[in-house]
């Protein structure tokens, strides 16, 4: 009985010690930054989706600029193609390639749709405006997404670089992530430009 008490007693001061030293902490918001690149992901994928169908819609419109559509057509090839796990966050490369691949896509996408405004029967197209609004929402929940992962990460990180919960990190295996960090950020952040203002077909409410 007395061995038994013993081993209680380790076994609750090895918990109380992890939980002490922020191993606890380290688990939580390693699950939340987790679950916040997922959400990432998700949105960049469903924009994937959205230009799919927003180039074939162009594609309609015979005398557009063939140069301008393949340039998103390449960068959302190039986006979609690369394998993208959880484990992306603790691979700096991997994660930058990811991060360049998406910044392209956004800006063959804002050069596409400049272009747009060129041709008055295409932005007049119904499905070509349903199109729209759904990018435009699309967007804006990369943003938010974007958002709540800069912020779960900079939470993790300063744990992960804090003493002392730096040696649990250390120990365990729990390393800094890498962010969204790029020369204009906030120009990367913000959603490309869709607003073509005042439309002959007005788009359906959403």
């Amino acid at each position: 009985m007395k061995s038994w008490f013993i081993k209680m007693a380790a076994v609750l001061t090895a918990a109380l010690s992890l939980s002490g030293c922020g191993y606890n902490d380290f688990q939580r918001l390693d699950e939340t930054t987790k679950s916040a690149w997922s959400e990432v992901v998700n949105q960049y994928q469903r924009r994937a989706d959205l230009i799919d169908n927003l180039v074939n819609t162009v594609k309609g419109e015979a005398k557009f600029e063939q140069d301008t559509l393949n340039q998103v057509i390449q960068a959302r090839a190039k986006a979609t193609s690369m394998q993208v796990t959880p484990e992306t966050l603790n691979n700096p490369e991997a994660f930058k390639q990811f991060q360049a691949a998406q910044g392209e896509l956004s800006s063959a996408l804002s050069r596409l749709m400049v272009t747009v405004e060129r041709y008055p029967d295409l932005k007049a197209n119904k499905a070509f405006a349903d199109l729209r609004v759904a990018l435009e929402g699309t967007e804006n929940r990369i943003a938010v997404a974007r958002n709540r992962y800069i912020q779960a990460v900079q939470e993790y990180n300063v744990l992960a670089r804090s003493f002392p919960t730096n040696l649990t990190g250390m120990i365990f295996g729990y390393k800094p992530k890498e962010n969204f960090t790029v020369a204009n950020e906030a120009a990367i952040s913000n959603a490309p430009k869709v607003d073509f203002g005042t439309s002959p077909t007005p788009a359906p409410a959403r």
